[in-house]
């Protein structure tokens, strides 16, 4: 038993470096697609407000559509399918658009589910001082919405990391594909897929504990009685 561990702890230093390498792809992509993801989802927020019947009912097919589609569907889609039309992108150009695109139809939802529990009155009281509907979006709503929003957002995040795993299926080396050539190369599956597991542990507790910590130190008067009755 121990000897099996040695041999696979031995197998995992020789190939330190190239499984390192896939922990840096994996969080590249994995904040790209989260920077990227919230500032689209804010956009689709943005538009979701508009007094426009057409614009909203757009809005909430584009927030359904990407919702309801599998993100490997769509990786694939991307990947393997454009090609035969002339395109052929990267695996990280894929990835990004592919996840941005997903992601930022769930974040728009939770920022809508943020927008439904603003005092109405507050945001009346910004119309009647004649504020337009960028000016209240940005210095009003938009704000609030965030704060509210930190555990859903934090959570997507979170998700983010893990999703980031099936992008070696477009060949993207991120760290789980460097983990699968481990588990090939010496057949130790169950050690190869726990340290996979310890490690994708470790980088969501990071960024649990960033959530926290923008939770105690980001604060907005007035909404303190709000996140109270929420926690």
């Amino acid at each position: 038993m121990m000897q099996g561990w040695h041999t696979f702890f031995m197998d995992l230093v020789e190939q330190m470096p190239l499984i390192l390498h896939g922990v840096g792809n994996t969080i590249l992509l994995g904040v790209t697609i989260s920077v990227t993801g919230l500032i689209f989802g804010i956009v689709v927020f943005y538009l979701a407000l508009s007094h426009n019947v057409i614009v909203r009912s757009c809005v909430k097919g584009y927030i359904s559509f990407f919702t309801g589609m599998p993100l490997i569907v769509l990786l694939f889609l991307m990947y393997y399918g454009l090609p035969s039309w002339g395109v052929r992108l990267s695996p990280f150009v894929v990835s990004v658009i592919g996840f941005t695109m997903n992601i930022a139809a769930y974040n728009a939802a939770y920022l809508m589910s943020g927008y439904n529990s603003l005092d109405a009155a507050e945001i009346d009281a910004a119309k009647s001082q004649g504020f337009t509907p960028l000016q209240l979006f940005k210095w009003i709503t938009l704000p609030q919405v965030l704060l509210l929003s930190v555990p859903a957002l934090s959570n997507q995040v979170i998700r983010n990391i893990k999703d980031t795993s099936v992008a070696f299926l477009i060949q993207y080396t991120e760290f789980f594909a460097r983990i699968q050539e481990l588990a090939a190369s010496n057949f130790q599956f169950f050690k190869a897929y726990f340290f996979a597991g310890v490690v994708y542990l470790l980088l969501v507790s990071l960024v649990v504990l960033m959530a926290r910590w923008l939770e105690r130190h980001i604060v907005i008067p007035g909404l303190h009685r709000t996140l109270d009755r929420q926690s």
